[in-house]
């Protein structure tokens, strides 16, 4: 100020009103950014407090532990989320509210953050207060875990029990719904949804995956076929199926064989359904048959010949596995017209029982059962393990992760399959072992979110 000291006191006495004015206007500008950086730091902070406290609902078995565990997770979650002194401010978590209404949990999360002003030369004072609050709606889960236990995955035993085992930790035993089903060659339901109660029974499931035995070749559609069946299965009656619908689908490799009544040549028939397989090496002979009922079992007698294709006449139509005690098929019965194996898309499939149209429709079938599954307003989530996904396999040299991919209706799916106007999942790649458990958390965390 001394360069103006020595004009007229009217005009010194103005230019310090100026100066105060201006670094007062300043002050505020920078509070107020100050102010909206620690607003924003709160919202992320509660958001994912509110989260975390969704998914801790999953842990307890009645709601009074589910609602201790809830709030716990959510401070946890909230201070690990807003940093002490973040931006010279103090927060403070409210009472983390935890809500039972019917077929949802809602967790509600407000805080607040006082912080001085921003001082210049002693302008300004006071403090300021932002505040925010979040609600988290947590829905229930019906949901399926279909597990594939080919031979393949032999060597990743021990990895595919202790993860799938931490995946089900996430889930609430009393409120979500949840079944389990395996496949190889054929399909297995191991731990069938409920269809009245509420809740599942996770040691049971546990207890499953604990002694899976890895054997067999990839029936994908069997297992695909049991998981909707199974979450069909839950009435609509009394609003008792949940509008959260879930089919979670874990593999190691390309679909390589389907299911089917096979049309006999005269001289051999066989009346029983069963699995034919293909290698994955894009050649070869197709082989069986297989139960449709059991992991690795031949079907035996005249149902299990040395040389299928000479002993077949042709492949069916339509998928017909599980029509029990309908063979062949009843014309123009549409329950039994449901997925075509003969087709022109996306892959060509014709009658003929050779390599190239079974390793097409086998991948084919579960395609369009996931496709179905969707269009009843079913998310798909899948999980695929291994460099092989990744590798041309079967007789198109196709990536066994497309298949996971499009099942998934996920983001990255090929164009061929994708499409934003139905439910859109998840596919999650786990190139090693190592990588098990985080790509099931990955999907349990995606599933949590789209449920609130």
């Amino acid at each position: 100020m001394r360069t103006y000291q020595k004009q007229r006191g009217g005009v010194m006495v103005m230019v310090i009103v100026s100066l105060v004015t201006l670094l007062a206007v300043v002050g505020l500008a920078f509070s107020a950014g100050l102010s909206y950086l620690v607003r924003s730091k709160l919202n992320a902070a509660t958001d994912a407090a509110g989260l975390a406290g969704a998914r801790a609902i999953s842990n307890g078995n009645n709601q009074t532990e589910q609602t201790a565990n809830a709030k716990a997770a959510a401070q946890r979650f909230f201070y690990a989320n807003f940093p002490a002194n973040y931006m010279m401010s103090t927060a403070t978590l409210n009472d983390v509210g935890v809500s039972f209404s019917g077929s949802e949990v809602t967790v509600t999360v407000s805080a607040s953050a006082t912080m001085p002003t921003a001082l210049f030369g002693g302008f300004a004072s006071g403090v300021l207060s932002p505040s925010v609050l979040t609600e988290t709606k947590r829905k229930d889960l019906d949901m399926i875990l279909v597990m594939d236990v080919s031979g393949s995955l032999a060597p990743s035993a021990a990895n595919v029990r202790s993860s799938a085992a931490t995946f089900l930790n996430q889930f609430n035993v009393t409120r979500d719904r949840v079944g389990l089903v395996r496949f190889a060659f054929g399909g297995i339901v191991d731990d069938p949804i409920r269809q009245i109660a509420r809740g599942f029974d996770r040691t049971s499931m546990i207890n499953h995956i604990k002694a899976y035995q890895f054997s067999g070749a990839t029936a994908s559609a069997e297992g695909m076929y049991w998981a909707r069946k199974e979450i069909n299965g839950v009435p609509t009656a009394n609003l008792n199926r949940s509008n959260m619908r879930v089919i979670v689908f874990f593999s190691d490799g390309t679909p390589n064989s389907i299911g089917a009544y096979l049309n006999w040549k005269s001289s051999n028939p066989c009346s029983t359904p069963g699995i034919v397989y293909t290698d994955d090496d894009g050649s070869g002979t197709p082989a069986g048959l297989y139960k449709t009922d059991e992991q690795y079992e031949a079907v035996g007698g005249n149902c299990t010949p040395s040389d299928l294709p000479s002993k077949v006449a042709s492949l069916p139509d339509w998928y017909n596995a599980h029509n029990t005690g309908v063979y062949p098929l009843v014309a123009n019965d549409p329950l039994q017209r449901e997925f075509p194996i003969v087709t022109n898309s996306p892959r060509v499939v014709t009658n003929t029982l050779n390599y190239q149209n079974v390793n097409r429709a086998a991948r084919n079938l579960v395609e369009a059962m996931a496709s179905k599954s969707r269009d009843e307003g079913i998310y798909i989530f899948t999980l695929g393990l291994g460099s092989s996904l990744k590798a041309a396999t079967g007789y198109d040299g196709e990536k066994g992760e497309d298949t996971l991919k499009c099942m998934a209706n996920s983001v990255d799916a090929p164009s061929r399959c994708y499409n934003p106007a139905k439910p859109v999942g998840v596919y999650c790649f786990a190139a090693t072992q190592s990588d098990l458990t985080p790509c099931f958390s990955k999907l349990a965390s995606a599933i949590l979110r789209i449920s609130k």
